[in-house]
């Protein structure tokens, strides 16, 4: 098995084209012990000279990288995105990772903000990132924060309840999608099952509509008859929230909510396996 450094180096050099020989000079000074300011060109240089472009990691690659991190996806990553990650990541500077971290997210746009984000599980003591991560976590740019919920194993790893909880309710808030949380289900708990079924009843008495994939959350820690009722009323409302509701059913503890499923269309798909929650995000 290869480390994530390297097989990031070798996804890097096989896009840089006609630019390889700069990539393969500057991290070889950054890895020497360059100044800081040598890793500040790289990373302004990175998307004139190799381009903003899909990185498309190929099947093998996207296998290299979830076994040197698991949960490490490259889907979404671009070539620019990537080779400002390795630059960092091979950079010696003589301060602490995390105070090189932080003054580059301060002067970072967007784009650069998602990638040194979307570099999470790669860094080097994760246990100092907390703050920096949560500066994140509060942006008002969408794609900041999903750079790091989404596809990122970093919360999962490092997140305490807290602030795993309110990552979820926040991806809700912004109408981000579940899914692509790693660890959703592994990390799910009793607190934020009852955080979430708050929110569900805020939404209901403001008229709006519950994202279904709320559900997937609160099923586990369906054992009462108030939660049982929620999936009730989210049956009722049909098409998806239906489809969730019953998925959630399925994975309750509580014995009324095997024979409130039984009595529903959803619970052959459901056990025959047409019906879970990958093909209902597909839906």
């Amino acid at each position: 098995m290869q480390p994530a450094q390297q097989v990031l180096h070798d996804i890097v050099l096989s896009r840089s084209g006609d630019h390889i020989g700069w990539v393969e000079k500057t991290l070889a000074a950054l890895r020497a012990g360059a100044p800081e300011r040598e890793l500040h060109v790289f990373l302004g240089l990175a998307p004139r000279r190799l381009g903003k472009a899909d990185l498309n990691a190929s099947h093998e690659e996207r296998l290299a990288a979830d076994a040197a991190r698991p949960g490490w996806s490259l889907e979404d990553w671009s070539v620019d995105g990537a080779a400002r990650v390795l630059a960092l990541l091979v950079f010696q500077g003589a301060r602490p990772f995390a105070e090189t971290f932080k003054d580059l997210r301060r002067t970072a746009d967007a784009a650069e903000l998602i990638a040194l984000y979307r570099g999470l599980p790669l860094y080097p003591e994760p246990e100092t990132l907390h703050f920096e991560v949560g500066e994140g976590l509060r942006s008002n740019l969408k794609p900041v924060f999903e750079a790091i919920a989404h596809r990122n194993p970093f919360p999962r790893d490092h997140f305490d309840e807290h602030r795993w909880n309110h990552m979820i309710l926040k991806a809700l808030f912004v109408d981000s999608r579940l899914a692509p949380i790693v660890g959703l289900d592994e990390r799910a708990n009793p607190e934020l099952a009852r955080i979430l079924r708050e929110y569900a009843h805020e939404r209901w008495s403001a008229g709006r509509k519950v994202s279904p994939e709320l559900w997937r959350c609160v099923g586990p820690f369906a054992v009462d008859d108030p939660a049982l009722a929620d999936l009730e009323r989210a049956l009722k409302e049909g098409g998806a929230a239906a489809r969730a509701a019953a998925l959630a059913l399925s994975a309750s503890p509580h014995p009324a909510a095997r024979e409130l499923l039984r009595q529903r269309p959803e619970a052959e798909d459901i056990a025959s396996g047409r019906l879970d929650w990958q093909s209902l995000e597909a839906a």
